[in-house]
């Protein structure tokens, strides 16, 4: 297994920009991920541990790409009709069983593999059967003039040639994905296993949904909408539940956590409060570095590293308590960690340019990300049309039922006028 090293999460600067921060983390993790072997049926969502090279030309022969007649070129008259008997009938899958004659024609349809030729060399040509007229007795064919050598017929390797890498290690595998690797005829894959990761909340005042709810308590929402999102991205989620605010039971979950998961996810409790033990317990553990990141909603971010017995490290990752921070601290920061960890060779966030349909003000110095939903086309400019979604606030939850996604406002802005061309960050893409 990779190693994580003891400064993969070391900072003890001031604010800094989520991009500065991302920069300092990613270019010190390495994917921590143990290959396996995977069904190329079950492949939907991994990533790839190994490149993925076509051992041959996809399609391996050269076909037609419609339903026609495989001719010769040089039988064609260029200034008139050219009949010609019809030889044969070649299907996909069903190939002519001898090689074609000059001055035959032979029907063909799309897919189908173009016959041989009596010395090697076969047909180069297709006539589509709209520019066909067969006789009565379907012994011969009426070709016309004028059609360009080499029409209509696709070689091999049109597709891909052999020795192309067609997908590298790192790719998470899409449905297309997943069929490129079928074309080039393996049935199994090597794959990273899923990240395990370890999910826990704290706090004497959370309480698990279903249960009744005494005064001064609140149900874990942030448990649920973090585990849902660490599935979005294919890790295994180990749920934990709530920790009450008991130094003892902390340690002692943390350190077992350590040993079975490659990462621990956690959302507050990682404050300078008397209560909030778990910042405390991971420095005693390992270290934990507070990366102070300039974006809004959201609070320094928790990142460290468990020191295991068999020198091993276990990724610690603590998000902000208030819950629409904890998911854009995710997004912009967990996410990218998670999938380098994870094997991904692409941690970039996904970024669409649509057209604000609202006014903002903020303050310099800062990223923010304003709750949005698609509504229509801006008619000035033909994209989509970002209207502000909810209230705003790192502690309403219901802003983001409903969103679409996140307005992207870059440190350097400090107003946004309505009609503006923005960057978008779609929910569907980054969960």
């Amino acid at each position: 297994m990779a190693q994580l090293t003891d400064d993969c999460f070391a900072f003890d600067g001031p604010l800094i920009t989520a991009a500065a921060a991302l920069d300092q983390i990613l270019t010190k993790l390495v994917a921590v991920a143990q290959p396996e072997s995977c069904p190329v049926s079950r492949a939907l969502g991994r990533f790839l541990a190994q490149d993925v090279i076509a051992a041959q030309p996809i399609p391996p022969y050269a076909n037609s790409a419609v339903d026609g007649f495989a001719v010769f070129h040089a039988d064609l008259s260029a200034e008139s009709d050219t009949i010609l008997p019809i030889g044969g009938r070649v299907a996909a899958g069903r190939p002519l069983p001898r090689p074609q004659k000059r001055g035959e024609a032979v029907q063909i349809f799309t897919g189908a593999p173009m016959p041989k030729g009596e010395d090697g060399i076969g047909p180069d040509t297709v006539m589509m059967v709209e520019d066909c007229v067969i006789a009565p007795d379907r012994q011969s064919v009426t070709l016309k003039p004028g059609i360009k050598q080499g029409a209509n017929c696709r070689p091999a390797g049109d597709d891909v040639t052999a020795g192309t890498v067609v997908l590298t290690a790192g790719t998470r595998l899409r449905p297309p994905e997943v069929g490129m690797i079928a074309a080039c005829g393996l049935s199994e894959i090597q794959v990273y296993a899923p990240l395990s990761v370890a999910l826990f909340s704290t706090g004497d005042e959370v309480h698990e949904p279903g249960t009744p709810l005494p005064n001064g308590a609140l149900y874990d929402s942030n448990r649920f909408t973090i585990g849902a999102a660490l599935q979005a991205l294919g890790c295994v989620v180990d749920d934990l539940g709530i920790l009450p605010d008991d130094p003892a039971i902390i340690r002692q979950t943390l350190s077992q956590a350590a040993t079975d998961h490659t990462a621990i996810v956690t959302t507050g409790g990682m404050s300078m409060g008397e209560e909030d033990h778990v910042r405390a317990t991971v420095e005693s553990l390992g270290s934990l570095n507070f990366w102070r990141v300039a974006i809004k909603p959201g609070r320094p971010i928790g990142m460290g590293l468990i020191h295991r017995e068999d020198g091993q490290r276990c990724a610690v990752i603590g998000l902000p308590g208030n819950p629409v921070a904890a998911l854009t601290t995710f997004a912009t920061m967990a996410r990218p960690v998670l999938l380098t960890l994870a094997g991904a060779r692409n941690t970039n966030l996904p970024r669409f340019r649509v057209s604000a349909d609202f006014s903002y003000k903020k303050k310099a110095g800062r990223r923010e990300f304003v709750r949005v939903r698609l509504d229509g086309t801006d008619p000035t400019n033909g994209l989509p049309r970002a209207i502000k979604h909810g209230r705003s606030g790192a502690g309403v939850l219901s802003s983001l039922v409903g969103a679409d996604g996140f307005v992207e406002l870059p440190e350097d802005d400090t107003h946004l006028d309505s009609g503006t061309v923005v960057d978008f960050l779609p929910f569907a893409e980054v969960f």
